[in-house]
Formats: structure tokens, sequence, C-alpha cells
């Protein structure tokens, strides 16, 4: 149910978005917005990144990279919920939720992109 709020809250936000100033938010609902945008560009240069290594890969290591990606983004989901449960309920929420969201996101296109640069006979790169 609360993942059914959040997804709601944020088509909400994103609906309203294209009106905020990110530079200036002052609300709640602002920063809520500017927090989710924020996540969204740096989910994007993960899947950039992803798509790269993913090209970069066997067909049976595609498999396991793609297997890896799916029960990380299942992780990140799950603990970011964990870890705005303090606020749960409240107009922080969101913020804090994205927040972590981007923050793991961010953390997670570093790992793939130093796998998607290793130097040769770098034998610990997939």
């Amino acid at each position: 149910m609360r993942l059914v709020l959040l997804t709601l809250l944020a088509l909400t936000s994103f609906a309203q978005a294209a009106e905020v100033d990110c530079k200036n938010a002052s609300t709640q609902m602002e920063l809520n917005i500017c927090a989710g945008q924020d996540f969204q560009r740096s989910d994007a240069l993960l899947n950039q990144a992803y798509k790269q290594k993913m090209a970069q890969l066997a067909p049976e290591q595609q498999t396991k990279f793609k297997a890896a990606q799916r029960s990380w983004i299942a992780y990140r989901d799950k603990d970011c919920d964990f870890m705005s449960s303090g606020v749960e309920g409240g107009s922080v929420q969101p913020m804090i939720y994205s927040g972590c969201l981007q923050q793991k996101t961010e953390q997670r296109t570093k790992e793939i992109n130093a796998i998607l640069h290793c130097e040769e006979g770098d034998l610990s790169c997939p």
C-alpha cells in the first residue's frame, strides 16, 4: 500500500515538476519534486552505463549481469523503503526516499563505470 501511495505522489509530483524552480524550492512538495528529478537523472545515467556494459559482454555474462542488476534494484528499493521508514507517512518521506535512491544509484553507476573501463589484463574485471 505504501508503494502505491509513493507512486501516486510521484506521478502527481512529476505532473507539477515543470512548474518548480529547484534552485529556489521552498515548500516540501517542491523539495519532493526536485529530489525525484535528481533521482531520475541519476537513474538515466545508471541505465546508460548498464547498456554500455551489456554491449561489451558475452551472452552468458549478460544473463548474469542482468540478474545481478535486477537483484540490486530490488535491494536498493527495499533498503530505501527501510531508510525512509523513520518518517513514514510524513510529507518529507518522498524526499528522503528519493534521496536514498539517488545516492545508491550514483554508487552503482560508479561500480558499473569501473568495470566498463577495465584496464587491459585486469583479471578481476568481467
